[in-house]
């Protein structure tokens, strides 16, 4: 939002310098983002003079040139080449003097000394163009016959200069989202400041508007009192539309508005001025002399000033004349009623319109104005009246015309202000200040807060209406401090503070663990949003009643909390695709979200569960492509690795099993589950094609799902212990099992676990082999490795030989041979 230094001193005189009142706004709460000085022409015609042309012939050098010797009311007369073939002895013209900078259409040129075909030229003869004054580059610019040469230029054309500050205005303080609104505040913190009350806004009066005859009534009726509460208007005849004056222009052109005509300007500055947004109508085009404010049946067509055709929904509201829409209320007007040139008569809208129902309809069209902007924030009711007046007031005395209605001012949605009792107590506590009650009410005074009761306990206030955003004491809390001034609080000379036992586990310190870890095996975290699109979970593998739908989406690609991390993964991986990214790990640590039973009641959250999940996502090579790795490609084993490490890392090392998984399947083509107690912690396996053509991904893609709740109510069970390194030596013995197709390792290392359990520390597989013509029909040979270990003492071969003898015992069991 932007502000003009000079427009603001219109409503409260002060005599700070600009950048003393960017410190004081940034101080009270409305921060300056940056402070730009603006020129009505630019470059402010700075180093630009009137002179006389004293002598004027033509160059020796060049038939197109003139050498003419120009006063510019200094000692010297300056010699200067001109190539204008208007340029004439007598003439009265601007000169650019050496070291001026013009900003013509071509760019900033800087006037220097020069010689020109042999002839000295110490400044410059101007055209409009070069100064910015007009489009001609005809000839050079000739003043009127005697005009004073030494004028500087800025003074003869009354240059107009200005300093603007760009607020970053937070969505709660539309109340300052105009300058009204800005001195309001500027007022309170230099009467706290100077301990009195002699600065105050001043209002544009309003009160002497003659309403003159009451010859063009408009019929104006709401038919949803809810979204317009207030709806005030007149009418205006026999106007002239056309430029605005010089001053009403450069005010606009100093925030940054384009001026378009003298009705619309004066709309838009009076919305700048009051933050009431406004809206003429060609009177000519209220059919009916009737405007009714309603929301016209959904598939209506509407088509806006810029020529766009939309299909309202239902739920926008319309200000519509006896036969069709003239405008969206609030957020933009229609083709047909807007102000032209032919425009003899007006009808002006000033109007309170509901918040939620214009941010509905702005977002769902896709528009964003200064009109909704302010409304979507919330508008005050009350100036309605005054702002319509102002506006009337000033085209009546800029664009002429006659008043000819009264006020039509239609109130149904009035409600009571808001009342807040303030604790002395309270705020003293929070502000860790004790303030006296006189200093808070001059504060709350200037602030337009109303006490309607006083005691030592507190005050009791009527809130002003245009503070949408104060519903409670804290609300009032934060006024009084951003007046009185944060930076003016004490720092105390000691700190008070409790000692804090954080939970164990650490989570935050847990998931900074495995993202470490993860990271160091050449994974890359990715975060995705929540909200995700539904369709998504409306094929195989997932159910769609369990979606946690969002009542308002932005977009149907956002319309639904994420049931998965899987596609926002998966998107991922299809952006970096199409980006000739081919081999990619990825992990992220993130929340989903499951409806497990119809909301009861008015609870929206009701039967909406949460929780953590970690994904790893795996595709392409298992190395990076260079000249000794070669074209191996990542697996279901190296996925799987990584999930393991993830547990060994957390110290979750009991029973764990991989066997076939519980849940959700069908999104793999293959898959297994990691158990534990019978407990699934993780689910992992090769995507199938049907889920991955969803965001266009053709290659193969691994994909594991971890429960990192589970994890980490296992984690806060473990006891973390020291063990002495082992003194003695271990010892190996391999075997070669040939088993069944069926048998998984798993299986042979359970068996190794339940026959031993005191000195066997270790079952490895290294290599697997089948071959049906050597080993027979659906069988495979297994080496696994064992390693014994005793910490007491060292191990005879013996003892390990009696171990093996009943390991080969048991494998026998489930037939198992050697080979």
């Amino acid at each position: 939002m932007q502000i003009s230094y000079k427009w603001l001193k219109d409503y409260v005189s002060f005599d700070l310098s600009p950048e003393e009142l960017s410190v004081l706004l940034t101080d009270c709460g409305l921060e300056v983002e940056a402070m730009e000085k603006f020129e009505s022409i630019p470059g402010g015609l700075e180093g630009v003079v009137t002179g006389k042309v004293i002598s004027c012939k033509s160059h020796p050098n060049a038939d197109k040139l003139s050498l003419a010797v120009v006063d510019t009311g200094q000692k010297d007369l300056l010699p200067i080449v001109c190539g204008a073939p208007n340029v004439k002895e007598g003439q009265s013209v601007l000169v650019a003097t050496v070291g001026a900078k013009l900003h013509t259409p071509k760019g900033v040129m800087e006037i220097r000394k020069a010689k020109i075909r042999g002839e000295a030229s110490e400044g410059m003869i101007c055209a409009e163009d070069e100064l910015g004054l007009g489009d001609s580059h005809e000839g050079i610019m000739v003043l009127p016959q005697g005009t004073p040469a030494g004028i500087p230029a800025s003074e003869y054309f009354n240059v107009e200069t200005d300093w603007i500050y760009e607020i970053g205005l937070t969505p709660n303080r539309i109340d300052a989202a105009s300058h009204i609104g800005v001195a309001r505040d500027v007022a309170a913190v230099l009467n706290h400041q100077d301990k009195n009350s002699k600065y105050k806004v001043i209002w544009p009066d309003v009160s002497g508007l003659n309403l003159a005859t009451n010859t063009y009534p408009v019929d104006v009726r709401i038919e949803d009192n809810e979204a317009c509460p207030r709806y005030s208007s007149l009418t205006i005849d026999g106007v002239k539309v056309g430029e605005s004056p010089l001053w009403l222009k450069n005010r606009l052109k100093a925030i940054g508005q384009k001026p378009i005509n003298n009705i619309v300007d004066i709309t838009n500055y009076v919305l700048h001025e009051t933050g009431q947004p406004l809206h003429a109508f060609d009177l000519k085009e209220v059919k009916g002399n009737m405007v009714i404010v309603k929301k016209p049946s959904r598939g209506t067509l509407f088509e806006t000033l810029d020529g766009e055709k939309l299909e309202l929904t239902g739920e926008d509201l319309m200000i519509c004349n006896q036969e069709d829409a003239m405008c969206m209320a609030g957020i933009l007007g229609g083709i047909n009623s807007g102000v032209t040139n032919s425009t003899t008569g007006v009808f002006l809208e000033s109007a309170c319109f509901d918040p939620v129902s214009i941010r509905k309809s702005a977002k769902y069209h896709g528009l964003n104005t200064d009109a909704s902007f302010r409304f979507e924030r919330g508008s005050d009711p009350e100036v309605t009246v005054h702002a319509l007046k102002r506006a009337a007031g000033m085209i009546r005395e800029i664009a002429g015309g006659e008043i000819t209605s009264d006020v039509s001012d239609l109130y149904p949605g009035k409600r009571e202000a808001v009342e807040v009792t303030l604790s002395h107590e309270k705020l003293n506590t929070i502000a860790g200040k004790k303030f006296k009650a006189a200093e808070v009410r001059g504060i709350l005074n200037d602030l337009d807060f109303k006490v309607l009761s006083d005691n030592e306990r507190g005050f009791r206030l009527k809130v002003p209406r245009y503070r949408v955003d104060v519903t409670r004491d804290a609300d009032v809390i934060e006024e009084v401090l951003r007046i009185y001034g944060y930076n003016n609080i004490d720092v105390p000379d000691k700190m008070h503070s409790s000692i804090v036992i954080n939970p164990k586990p650490d989570k935050e310190q847990l998931q900074n663990t495995v993202s470490d870890l993860l990271a160091a095996r050449g994974f890359n975290e990715i975060m995705n949003n929540s909200l995700t699109k539904s369709v998504y979970y409306e094929a195989d593998g997932f159910d769609p009643m369990r979606s946690v739908k969002i009542q308002n989406p932005l977009s149907q690609d956002l319309n639904i909390m994420r049931q998965s991390l899987l596609f926002g993964g998966l998107e991922t991986i299809a952006y970096n695709r199409n980006r000739k990214v081919r081999d990619m790990k990825l992990f992220e640590l993130g929340n989903i979200y499951e409806r497990e039973k119809k909301a009861e009641g008015k609870d929206p959250l009701g039967g909406i569960s949460e929780r953590s999940v970690l994904a790893l996502f795996m595709t392409g090579r298992r190395q990076p492509e260079n000249w000794r790795s070669g074209e191996e490609m990542v697996d279901f084993f190296d996925l799987k690795e990584a999930v393991l490490a993830v547990f060994e890392r957390l110290g979750i090392d009991g029973d764990i099993q991989i066997k076939e998984p519980e849940g959700n399947n069908e999104i793999f083509s293959y898959s297994s589950g990691i158990f534990l107690e019978e407990k699934q912690l993780a689910l992992l396996g090769l995507l199938s094609p049907p889920v991955l053509k969803r965001t266009g991904i053709k290659e193969e893609v691994y994909y594991a799902s971890v429960e990192w709740d589970e994890l980490l109510s296992l984690v806060a069970g473990n006891l973390l212990l020291y063990r002495e390194v082992p003194r003695y030596p271990e010892v190996r013995r391999d075997l070669a099992l040939l088993v069944d197709n069926s048998v998984s390792f798993d299986r042979i290392r359970q068996l190794a676990a339940g026959m031993e359990k005191r000195i066997l520390k270790e079952v490895n597989l290294f290599d697997v082999y089948q071959d049906d013509d050597k080993l027979g029909k659906n069988k495979k040979s297994y080496a696994v490795s064992f390693v014994f270990q005793d910490k007491d003492r060292t191990l005879t071969d013996e003892e390990v030989d009696r171990v093996m003898e009943k390991l080969l015992g048991a494998y026998e069991s489930i037939g198992a041979s050697i080979r």
